[in-house]
């Protein structure tokens, strides 16, 4: 077996996640494309065995993984190299739902038909040290999806009960995984995601959020909190007028902390130990920087960040295929190296 760049240690991931110190600053990905995997390893990685030797050898305690469960949201695909669809985005007017009637015949998946297949075969596949984060998300912005953003917006204010109804069967779904989720002994932590905010501002109002959102939230944290495990939640975007809301709910760690949006040494100190922060280094910097500027850039952050405890290094979203493979090797290699205590 390889030697790993640092031995997997779950406990070191929850006690940051909980706020503390471990013995080094963890790291964390809400996603690593499969082209960056496949070129450090040098063949595809696409089996749970060889994403979970892939997240052991580069420093990770943990490998995430998700249920499956199949939603309709009239997505328009691109493609960037031949038959391969690259990147999808949903209509910013009309989609699947612009009435009562659409949502009554939408084709709703049953909670039967959640696959947590690939979950449960994780349990006898892990290494020493190492546990899963289950992770879904994607409440508000199914919602949104599934109407189109500017068909949802006039919605809030002329069908509330359309709004209402979304929400419901979205949430009745995806909480759920969250409960089942909260009782595998080898799922060491859940991980809830939706963007609710742009790099300028939230992308609706905060009394919205409070009313619709924020309570969900707080329900999928109740499992975590219910089976000792910490709560991490993701969404990008300038989110200091709900940072209070966030911490309300029960999320124990917020991703990724866009840093076009906040500065992370402003977010510590306004969350006053009351939220583990994760991520924050610049994916553009991934991309199109150097390795220089990559190491400064992971060092200002654990500088930042980590005195205290409460900090997880990763990238400020997840890590494309278009990243650069060396400025991300750089990344972790550097994490790992100055974020000892």
């Amino acid at each position: 077996m390889k030697k790993p760049l640092r031995q997997p240690n779950f406990e070191r991931l929850r006690k940051t996640l909980y706020g503390g110190q471990a013995d080094a600053v963890p790291l964390i990905e809400l996603g690593i494309a499969p082209p960056i995997r496949d070129a450090i390893m040098g063949h595809p990685v696409r089996t749970l065995e060889e994403e979970i030797e892939f997240m052991r050898l580069h420093g990770y305690d943990f490998v995430k993984i998700q249920p499956v469960i199949r939603f309709d949201l009239g997505r328009t695909q691109a493609s960037v190299s031949p038959g391969r669809a690259d990147r999808a985005w949903a209509s910013e007017h009309g989609n699947m739902i612009e009435t009562m009637e659409d949502f009554e015949k939408y084709p709703w998946p049953k909670p039967s038909d959640i696959d947590y297949s690939r979950l449960e075969s994780a349990r006898d596949k892990l290494p020493e040290g190492m546990m899963v984060i289950g992770q879904y998300g994607d409440i508000f912005t199914t919602a949104w999806e599934l109407m189109g953003f500017e068909n949802f917006s006039i919605a809030m204010f002329e069908e509330p009960e359309l709004i209402d109804a979304l929400f419901e069967k979205i949430s009745s779904l995806i909480v759920g995984m969250y409960e089942v989720m909260a009782q595998m002994d080898w799922v060491g932590a859940l991980w809830f995601s939706d963007d609710i905010a742009y790099s300028t501002g939230l992308m609706v109002s905060p009394d919205f959020l409070r009313a619709k959102f924020f309570p969900i939230l707080a329900k999928i944290s109740s499992y975590a909190k219910a089976a000792n495990k910490p709560q991490l939640y993701h969404t990008d975007g300038l989110l200091y007028n709900v940072l209070d809301d966030i911490i309300d709910a029960g999320v124990n760690a917020l991703h990724p902390i866009e840093p076009k949006a906040m500065r992370i040494a402003e977010v510590k100190e306004k969350a006053a130990g009351r939220l583990c922060l994760c991520g924050h280094i610049e994916v553009d910097t991934l991309c199109r920087g150097t390795t220089a500027d990559i190491e400064r850039l992971v060092r200002q952050a654990i500088d930042d960040a980590a005195p205290g405890g409460g900090y997880c290094l990763g990238s400020s979203n997840s890590v494309p295929d278009y990243a650069n493979v060396e400025n991300y090797l750089t990344m972790i290699r550097t994490a790992v190296e100055y974020g000892n205590y």
